[in-house]
């Protein structure tokens, strides 16, 4: 096992990071590497929960940052081993993870070693099992056994964000809209009620949507609103009697859960819905003393974070939360991901300038 440079470039350590296969569940040798590497710096707490490994500093200070990035990527998609292309500032890696967000892990790691003397106390989170079902995400166990190590005045997620700070995030809720008919011969398809049929009008109130576009602490949030699958039917010659649409909502941080579901239920009413999986979103929190310091370090004008991450989990605990990594975010989980060094040098220099 070769051992990480913490301290070396930050391109030459996403370069390792990327190197060492990590698809959600099989993390724990690059937890033992990066467990060994933060142990072996000598100035942070480090402890080890699975294969999640949290560092932190204790110099009681007025303030806290916290800075977590996740180990685990998506499975290998024939971009394993890392590949480079161009030089000095046109550099690019290219492999899995480099974007989602190996990026990111080596910008945290870097400032971990190199960053002694923070003006804010620092606690790192690198977590496992993010890329799968929620209840397997490491976080969720460290809010369970750990919770102490989640708290502080403001998270930054490194998650890919094209080096701009991306502020909370989106809600998402997915729902169910269930019609019945009666089922008949096809040949006599009169004696019969078509339930796929039956799915005409939800779908044309979908086409019709408007979503609503929020601003919230100068972020412009889009909502929407869109069918993702239709099941129905039981053989090639029998009139459907049970239909099921799915649709999934993506709805702006001003709006809970309960209201996503209401104004859902509003959409299609007349129709039997099911809510069939939520998670809450995360408001910027952009006026938060620390939050409204770093946007001023990172420099641009923030930006909506049009999706669902782990900045939500910081939020439920009443804490500003962003997030800022290298990285086209779009890229994210795709067979040609790749990595502008250029970004990950931007991002250490903005979280050195915003931390030391």
């Amino acid at each position: 096992m070769t051992a990480l440079e913490l301290s070396a470039d930050p391109v030459e350590l996403t370069a390792a990071l990327v190197d060492v296969p990590s698809v959600s569940g099989t993390e724990d040798t690059l937890a033992d590497m990066v467990e060994t590497a933060l142990r072996d710096l000598g100035h942070l707490e480090v402890v080890r929960s699975g294969n999640t490994v949290l560092a932190r500093t204790d110099l009681g200070l007025p303030s806290r940052v916290v800075l977590a990035g996740h180990l685990d990527t998506v499975p290998i998609n024939d971009n394993l081993p890392l590949r480079r292309t161009g030089t000095g500032d046109d550099l690019v890696l290219h492999g899995l993870g480099s974007v989602d967000m190996k990026g990111g892990d080596a910008v945290l790691l870097h400032l971990a070693a190199t960053v002694r003397e923070p003006r804010h106390d620092l606690t790192f989170v690198f977590y496992d099992c993010e890329e799968i079902e929620a209840d397997r995400n490491g976080l969720g166990r460290i809010q369970r056994d750990l919770p102490d190590w989640l708290r502080g005045d403001l998270a930054i997620v490194g998650e890919p964000s094209n080096a701009v700070v991306e502020a909370g995030c989106q809600g998402t809720m997915r729902i169910e809209v269930r019609t019945k008919g009666v089922r008949a011969h096809t040949a006599r398809a009169w004696m019969g009620e078509n339930a796929i049929h039956a799915l005409a009008e939800p779908l044309r109130r979908l086409a019709e949507y408007e979503p609503r576009h929020v601003e919230i602490d100068g972020c412009h949030y889009r909502e929407g609103l869109q069918a993702v699958g239709i099941k129905g039917g039981v053989s090639g010659n029998v009139v459907p009697d049970d239909a099921v649409l799915t649709v999934n909502h993506r709805f702006a941080p001003d709006r809970d859960s309960a209201a996503a579901e209401a104004h859902l239920r509003e959409v299609f009413d007349g129709y039997d819905i099911v809510v069939t999986d939520f998670a809450e979103g995360a408001l910027p929190g952009l006026q938060a003393p620390v939050a409204a310091e770093f946007v001023r370090a990172a420099g641009g004008e923030p930006v909506a974070k049009l999706g669902w991450t782990d900045v939500a989990r910081f939020a439920a605990l009443g804490m500003a939360a962003v997030n800022f990594g290298p990285g086209d975010p779009t890229l994210a989980h795709t067979q040609q991901e790749n990595l502008p060094a250029h970004q990950v040098h931007q991002c250490a220099e903005v979280l050195r300038r915003f931390l030391s």
